[in-house]
């Protein structure tokens, strides 16, 4: 579980995040959502370890962040994922190499064990064939997919996910939704979403972060965020005539 209590960051003297509380739990896809300027890419980043904070504290599975030396820190670098916005591959290595990166960089394993390793995330990831593939030649879909293998081929704690289905097509948006969602509880991850997409809101928010000016204006779930009379994450997330459809099928059925 990653604990966050009484969360402040500031810019000069704009303050961002302004006394977030909540947390994220093991095993559950959780997304943090808002309008541009709500503070969620901030938060993301403070959760991540690359911005530092003024006030409150970040805690993950009982150790608080702030509180860990340099060599902790990195340890626990080394137990998180991260699929970055644009894939973020490296262009100059293949496919298998840039899986591969993490395992160099962060254990001791023979080259064989990592040639294995990456055989079995990529094969996880239906990408069993692309080994030799330069990253050019693989569509968007597939670039995500090996962002994702190379995230998880550490056996992550923490998976972190900024934007996964930016770029992406509807149908590719679902797979790599569920791709994310199936990891999360095959592996029992705590995993952290950055999105702007209600359709993965609603396909697999099992916890919702609703940010809004630097607070936390709402949390709950796909479920929940159905009866929720909040105008602020209503108006938010029922911004397009089809989802405002949905919610109305939805308190029809349940009435």
């Amino acid at each position: 579980m990653i604990e966050v209590k009484d969360l402040h960051k500031s810019f000069g003297d704009t303050e961002i995040l302004k006394g977030i509380t909540t947390n994220f739990e093991q095993g559950k896809t959780n997304l943090i959502i808002g309008q541009s300027g709500s503070g969620k890419t901030v938060f993301l980043k403070c959760l991540l370890g690359l911005f530092d904070y003024e006030q409150g504290c970040i805690a993950y599975d009982g150790k608080i962040f702030s509180k860990l030396s340099d060599a902790e820190k990195r340890n626990l670098r080394a137990e998180i994922g991260m699929v970055f916005q644009g894939s973020a591959l490296f262009d100059s290595m293949t496919i298998a190499q840039n899986v591969m990166f993490p395992l160099k960089m962060f254990t001791k394993q023979s080259k064989s064990e990592m040639e294995d390793r990456v055989n079995f995330v990529l094969k996880r990831v239906n990408l069993e064939n692309a080994h030799n593939k330069m990253p050019s030649e693989a569509s968007g879909g597939m670039q995500k997919r090996v962002a994702i293998a190379r995230a998880i081929v550490n056996n992550p704690k923490y998976l972190f996910c900024d934007e996964p289905n930016s770029g992406l097509d509807p149908k590719t948006s679902i797979v790599i939704d569920n791709l994310i969602q199936e990891i999360t509880d095959e592996y029992q991850i705590v995993t952290v979403i950055n999105s702007h997409d209600m359709n993965s809101v609603m396909e697999i928010g099992e916890k919702i972060v609703f940010l809004k000016n630097g607070y936390k204006e709402w949390e709950g779930s796909k479920d929940t965020i159905f009866k929720t009379d909040n105008t602020s994450v209503t108006d938010f997330v029922y911004s397009s005539n089809l989802f405002k459809k949905v919610r109305r099928m939805y308190i029809e059925e349940n009435e």
